[in-house]
């Protein structure tokens, strides 16, 4: 008779198959991940409550508290109806630059909601805001074929409604699938975390049961296919893609439920144990905790409240200590693209002191050779490179700055986070994906 009745539940009530690591170690990220959203100067970002949440200790108090200040963020652009807010392109408050929607963070804090205990039924008029979002991002590049942010924050917005149980229009489906199909997510195809999110999102709708069985195989079969590049896409250290989009991966297994199965899950488990130094700021922790718990966002929609435990205690984040002296950071800017006149347009040494991150060595470089001018914008992952001696990066002409340590090795860390050696070459570079 129990047999009987778990074959006959709907996947998405079915128990998650938790594939965990050593406790001591998450139990260390998550206390220093509590000490980061303690922080009030630190602005609220829902992906760190939404790690918070899916941990396996909490401190409750502080939850409710980063909740609200999650509220206070989003009550003002999305308490309205969309009738009566105009249109929001002209808002700055719901956009993250020159109007473009904010698909991915609204997904991500409808996902929050869901996650809080007991869960919330999102307000009608932020699931209309995020369908708006939806479409404007799709029609304000619908010459491109691709949406107007990225795959990443679409498919974000796609899952947040299936998590949600709101269905999704199959025109909306059948973009994320083309998209897949042909080879177009993420930089040049090859962002796996882009390709990671479109799957974990196509996975929930196929198993949520919001569409039909013919769609719902073609979903199947293309999430298989997804799994299956993360899986031939893992280095021989196991990394998939970068230690960054790892985790992303991991979330794939994790909702397909392969994790056991699977032999690339735990090589990339222990590539993450392996360097838990580089998930230092509070984005990357929210990054990675999730599947160190054993836990992908599609758990939000089963997630039950019972006896939580109310025992993780924060670690307080002290300031970098200051190093003594200064050091010398040659700075390199180049433009390979075909409209630049030169390759090289600016090579200087930069003198800055010996704690410098990056950013402060850009700011060091303007004060010393003043035709040197950089802007950066604010993000979730921390202050994103815009702008280098008046060339703008921009996501409609799919061009970036990219961050180099002579000769070709990529940051992977956000410029206020990584911090030079003396003596090192460190290369910005426009390039296209």
């Amino acid at each position: 008779m129990w047999l009987l009745l778990v074959l006959l539940l709907p996947p998405a009530v079915l128990p998650a198959q938790h594939c965990e690591p050593p406790a001591g170690a998450v139990r260390a990220l998550s206390s220093r991940l509590l000490g980061l959203a303690g922080d009030p100067a630190r602005g609220p970002d829902p992906a760190v409550y939404l790690a918070l949440r899916l941990g396996g200790d909490h401190d409750l108090r502080l939850e409710r508290h980063y909740l609200q200040r999650l509220h206070s963020t989003f009550q003002h652009p999305y308490g309205r109806s969309l009738q009566d807010s105009g249109h929001p392109g002209q808002d700055a408050e719901l956009s993250t630059d020159a109007g473009r929607p904010q698909t991915g963070r609204l997904a991500l804090y409808l996902l929050g909601l869901r996650a809080t205990c007991p869960p919330s039924e999102p307000p009608r008029a932020l699931v209309t805001w995020l369908k708006y979002h939806l479409e404007e991002d799709w029609t304000g590049s619908r010459q491109h074929g691709r949406p107007l942010t990225s795959y990443y924050q679409y498919g974000l917005g796609v899952l947040a409604l299936c998590v949600h149980h709101k269905r999704v229009r199959e025109e909306v489906i059948r973009r994320l699938l083309t998209a897949q199909h042909h080879g177009r997510l993420g930089h040049g195809g090859t962002a796996v975390d882009t390709e990671a999110v479109v799957a974990v999102a196509l996975t929930c709708l196929e198993r949520r049961r919001l569409v039909g069985a013919r769609l719902a195989a073609e979903l199947r079969v293309a999430a298989q296919n997804m799994s299956r590049s993360m899986a031939e896409a893992q280095g021989p250290d196991g990394i998939i893609g970068n230690i960054y989009s790892t985790p992303w991966a991991l979330q794939v297994f994790l909702a397909r439920g392969v994790c056991h199965t699977e032999p690339a899950y735990g090589r990339a488990v222990a590539a993450l144990l392996e360097n838990l130094e580089a998930f230092g700021t509070a984005a990357t922790l929210a990054q990675v905790l999730p599947v160190l718990h054993g836990r992908s966002y599609l758990d939000i929609a089963s997630m039950r409240c019972g006896e939580e435990s109310d025992t993780l205690t924060a670690v307080d984040i002290e300031p970098r200590p200051e190093a003594p002296g200064n050091k010398t950071v040659r700075l390199v800017v180049e433009c390979p693209l075909p409209w630049c006149f030169e390759l090289r347009l600016f090579d200087q040494r930069v003198s800055a002191p010996a704690a410098a991150s990056l950013l402060d060595v850009l700011r060091a470089a303007t004060e010393q050779e003043p035709r040197f001018t950089f802007h950066t914008q604010d993000t979730a992952q921390g202050p994103f490179l815009t702008q280098v001696l008046g060339l703008e990066a921009r996501q409609q002409k799919r061009n970036y700055w990219q961050l180099l340590t002579a000769p070709s090795t990529p940051l992977l860390t956000s410029v206020a986070d990584y911090i030079p050696r003396d003596g090192e070459t460190l290369i910005l570079r426009l390039s296209e994906w």
